[in-house]
């Protein structure tokens, strides 16, 4: 018996020793300039932690190592796999597809967690760098086949007000957890982007021309995101904003609704339907359930963010 277990916590011990080799490969692949370097030594210090301090209910990414975890680790499959991708802000020469990685795929509950419990917040991101969380097999880019029928839509999240990591989470837990409910399917990824002035949280989905498809998924993201009525998202197709000629794209629905001269408020008719008929979805709590065990790292991530 102490064999088997000795056994045991020495394959546990190489597949995390595989895990850190594949994460610290997947950054030194990126060229770092001297004012990036501490993010970086941040990330890689997170992802070399000693086995002691990992925590012992995390399942290793085999998606990520190509290794197999204990068979005792109880595994919560998740609707799609996901892909992480990171932009990293370059003024070299270098294209934009370049500078653009793949992190990692997960495809269950454990494996999210995993990755996102070490991974560097937004908010300590350098500006012009971005992650992109997409489903696997579309590139988070216009020219995809996936998107490029596609559009987003966008929020603008004021730096001063300290939010981008909290929203950035919110936004993460609803599309893997499943929170978009019957458009699911609808949805390519959503896209974190650091900038100066403002920075941008969006959700990409597949047709610019579904806007019933597209309005539903507008307003479960500014539900998720609890975004009062005195900021508004807007919805751009892809088209329209490679094609637009400033900074300037107009949008083909926003949220809260206007029509002549006057908002549309949540409690307008078409509004009422949408809610009863949210509410009426059961099967939303159902799948909830997967994510109430890591309710309490979320709080204090949340925490941490409040006390910046």
């Amino acid at each position: 018996m102490a064999s088997a277990s000795k056994s045991a916590t020495s394959l546990e011990n190489e597949s995390i020793q595989n895990l850190v080799s594949d994460l610290v490969e997947n950054l030194d692949s990126i060229n770092v300039s001297a004012n990036e370097s501490k993010i970086y030594e941040e990330v890689k210090s997170a992802a070399t932690m000693s086995v002691e301090k990992l925590e012992t209910n995390i399942t290793i990414p085999k998606s990520v190592t190509n290794i197999s975890t204990r068979p005792s680790e109880p595994t919560h499959p998740l609707q799609f796999r996901w892909a992480l991708w990171y932009l990293h802000a370059d003024n070299s020469k270098k294209s934009w597809e370049e500078n653009l990685k793949k992190i990692a795929v997960f495809s269950t509950v454990e494996e999210f967690w995993a990755l996102f419990n070490h991974l560097v917040e937004p908010s300590s991101l350098q500006r012009g760098c971005d992650y992109y969380l997409f489903k696997e097999g579309i590139k988070p880019m216009w020219e995809d086949t996936a998107n490029n029928k596609g559009g987003r839509w966008l929020l603008f999240v004021d730096r001063k007000a300290k939010k981008l990591d909290e929203y950035w989470m919110e936004l993460l837990l609803a599309i893997v957890g499943e929170q978009f409910e019957e458009y699911g399917n609808d949805i390519c990824g959503i896209v974190v982007n650091v900038r100066g002035k403002a920075d941008k949280l969006s959700v990409w989905t597949a047709d610019a021309n579904l806007d019933e498809v597209n309005l539903g998924i507008g307003k479960i993201f500014k539900e998720k995101l609890t975004i009062p009525d005195t900021e508004t998202i807007q919805y751009e197709s892809h088209k329209d904003a490679s094609h637009r000629q400033n900074s300037n794209v107009k949008a083909r629905l926003s949220l809260p609704q206007i029509e002549g001269n006057h908002m549309l408020s949540h409690s307008s008719a078409k509004d009422k339907e949408w809610d009863m008929k949210r509410a009426g979805n059961s099967s939303n709590s159902n799948r909830t359930e997967k994510f109430t065990g890591k309710r309490e790292w979320r709080n204090r991530r949340l925490q941490r963010i409040d006390s910046k």
